[in-house]
C-alpha cells in the first residue's frame, strides 16, 4: 500500500522498501516557536455550545473529509449535552474531574494486566443477576465510562427497523453497548431506551460462541451469555450479550456483538450506551472486519462535526509512527515514541523512556478518551521546566487543578510560545499548534500548559493534544499516522 511514495524536499527522492515498516517521510525542521492567538481562545470559551444537536441538526452537517462507506459523525461532548456549567472555569474543573477518573480507570486496567490478575479473580463473579422482575444486581466490577465520561459522540442506528441513538467512542475500551429494557437500574439517557423485542435482528448469545469466550468477565444463564465490563472507575453495565444489527453511515452491518445492558450506572451524558474502537476482538474494528480506520476530534468548544472512517487509508503526507502491541492487554493503542521536543530541544530523557518492559509496563498510549496527556513524573518536569523557561516574559498565574504551570494573558492578543513537539522513528515529527497544548481554563485570560505528570509507568496522549488532526490507525502494517487539517 505505501511501497512507492515520490516525496518532494528541494530534489526527489524515490523511496521504495520491502517492509512497510521502513517507510520514510520527510524530516520536517524543528520549529522553535509556535504563535498562540489568545483572543480567538478567550473567545470560543465565551461561545461554547449551550444547545444539543438532534437528528435534523446532524444531517445538515457535511464533513470535510470523508473516504469510506464505512463513516460516522464525530461530535463534541458540549455540542451533544450542551453547556450546562455556570461559566467557562467550572466547565474546566469538571472535565479536569471526569478526566482524573478516566486515567486513573486506565492505569488499573493495566496495572491488572501486567500482575496477571484477571477481572474474574477480584471477587465471584456474578452470583445474581438481572431478570425481568427486576431482582437485585451484584455487581463487583465496575465499567461503564466515566472513563472520560464520554468526550466524543456519533450517532448511530442500532437494530432492524433501524432506531439512531448517541453513543460514546472510544479507543480504550473494546466491548459495545447500549441500554436495554427491561432495566432494573438505568441511568438517564436521551432518548428512549432500547427495545430488543422491537428488532427483528436482536439475537442473544449462548455461552459456548467465541464471543462470549472473548469477554473478560462472563457468566452463563439459561445458555444466554451474561456479560459485565470493568475498568476500575465506579460505574458499569450488566447485561446480555447478544447480536445486533448497526446502521453505520450508509452501511447496515449485521450481527454485531453488543452488549445489551439491563443495569448500567455512570456519567455517560445521554449516551444509549458505547462503541468500543480498542485493539480487541469484540471492538469494533475487529468485528468490521477492517484493517485500518482514523478519527479527527473537533474543537470541544465548538459545534463543529468531524467522522470516524473504517477501512481509509493513512494519507500520504502523514506524519508515520509505529503502532505497538502489548502483549498483556490488547486493548491499547501504544506508539512507537522516541523523544519530545521543546522550542528545537530535545528534552534529555533515556531513550526508553517510552518503551513497553517485558511484564507490559511502561509505553506510551493514545487514547480518544483521556483528555490531557500524561507524562512520567520526571519527563514531565523535564517538559515543563524547559517550557518555563522558554517563557519568561509572561505573567505567571496560579496553578489550576492538576495544571501546575499557568499564565495570565488577559492582556494579551497573541504571544509566542516554545513549539511542543513529539519525534518518531526515522526523524518523523509532529509539531503540535499551540492551542493544543496552551489552554484556556476560564474566560477571562488564565492559560495552561496543557500536560500532566502521573506517577504511573504509563504514558498517554490525550485528546487536548489530537484535536484537529485526523488520526490514522493502519493495524494491517502498524502504523500510526497524523495529518493535519484533515478533519
Amino acid at each position: 500500500m505505501f511501497s512507492h511514495r515520490c516525496f518532494v524536499l528541494f530534489i526527489f527522492f524515490l523511496v521504495s522498501h520491502s517492509s512497510v515498516t521502513s517507510r520514510i517521510l520527510p524530516k520536517i525542521s524543528v520549529t522553535t516557536s509556535t504563535i498562540l492567538d489568545v483572543s480567538d481562545s478567550i473567545r470560543r470559551t465565551k461561545g461554547a455550545p449551550s444547545f444539543q444537536l438532534n437528528q435534523q441538526e446532524e444531517q445538515s452537517h457535511t464533513p470535510s473529509f470523508s473516504s469510506s462507506s464505512f463513516s460516522l459523525q464525530l461530535h463534541s461532548r458540549a455540542s451533544v449535552q450542551g453547556n450546562e456549567h455556570s461559566d467557562y472555569k467550572s466547565l474546566t474543573l469538571a472535565r479536569l474531574d471526569r478526566d482524573s477518573a478516566r486515567v486513573k480507570s486506565l492505569m488499573a486496567r493495566l496495572d491488572l494486566a501486567v500482575n496477571n490478575i484477571t477481572k474474574a479473580d477480584l471477587k465471584p463473579v456474578i452470583t445474581t443477576m438481572y431478570t425481568t422482575e427486576q431482582q437485585e444486581i451484584e455487581a463487583p466490577l465496575i465499567s461503564g465510562t466515566t472513563q472520560g465520561s464520554g468526550e466524543y459522540f456519533t450517532r448511530v442506528g442500532i437494530g432492524n427497523p433501524a432506531r439512531e441513538v448517541y453513543m460514546v467512542l472510544d479507543t480504550g475500551s473494546d466491548v459495545n453497548w447500549l441500554q436495554c429494557a427491561p432495566c432494573a437500574d438505568c441511568y438517564h439517557q436521551t432518548e428512549p431506551i432500547f427495545e430488543p423485542s422491537s428488532s427483528s435482528s436482536y439475537s442473544t448469545l449462548s455461552c459456548d460462541t467465541p464471543q462470549c469466550k472473548a469477554l473478560e468477565v462472563s457468566e452463563c444463564r439459561n445458555a444466554t451469555c451474561l456479560y459485565e465490563v470493568s475498568y476500575g472507575d465506579g460505574s458499569y453495565t450488566i447485561g446480555d450479550l447478544a447480536t445486533e444489527t448497526l446502521t453505520i453511515g450508509s452501511a447496515s452491518v449485521d450481527n454485531v456483538a453488543v452488549g445489551c445492558g439491563h443495569s448500567n450506572q455512570g456519567l455517560f451524558v445521554g449516551a444509549a450506551g458505547l462503541l468500543g474502537l480498542g485493539g480487541g476482538l469484540l471492538a469494533l474494528p475487529s468485528q468490521l472486519n477492517t484493517t485500518s480506520f482514523s478519527y479527527c476530534l473537533v474543537d470541544r468548544d465548538s459545534d463543529s462535526v468531524s467522522t470516524v472512517e473504517f477501512g481509509s487509508d493513512i494519507s500520504p503526507d502523514a506524519v508515520v509512527a509505529p503502532l505497538l502491541r502489548n502483549h498483556q492487554l490488547d486493548t491499547f493503542y501504544y506508539l512507537g515514541l522516541t523523544g519530545i521536543s521543546v522550542g528545537g530541544e530535545m528534552l534529555q530523557i533515556p531513550s526508553s523512556s517510552f518503551e513497553v518492559d517485558e511484564s507490559g509496563g511502561g509505553g506510551i498510549i493514545i487514547d480518544s478518551g483521556t483528555a490531557v496527556t500524561r507524562l512520567q513524573t520526571g519527563i514531565y518536569n523535564s517538559l515543563r521546566d524547559a517550557f518555563v523557561k522558554g517563557t519568561t516574559d509572561l505573567e505567571k498565574a496560579a496553578g489550576v487543578a492538576m495544571f501546575d504551570t499557568c499564565y495570565n494573558l488577559a492582556a494579551k492578543t497573541t504571544i509566542e510560545v516554545p513549539t511542543v513537539a513529539f519525534h518518531f522513528p526515522g526523524g518523523n515529527m509532529l509539531a503540535l499548534p499551540a492551542k493544543n497544548y496552551m489552554i484556556p481554563v476560564d474566560s477571562v485570560g488564565t492559560f495552561c500548559l496543557a500536560f500532566a505528570p502521573t506517577a504511573s509507568s504509563l504514558a498517554i496522549i490525550g485528546n487536548v493534544q489530537q484535536q484537529g488532526t485526523r488520526v490514522g490507525f493502519d493495524l494491517a502494517n502498524s502504523l500510526i499516522g497524523f495529518s493535519t487539517n484533515k478533519c
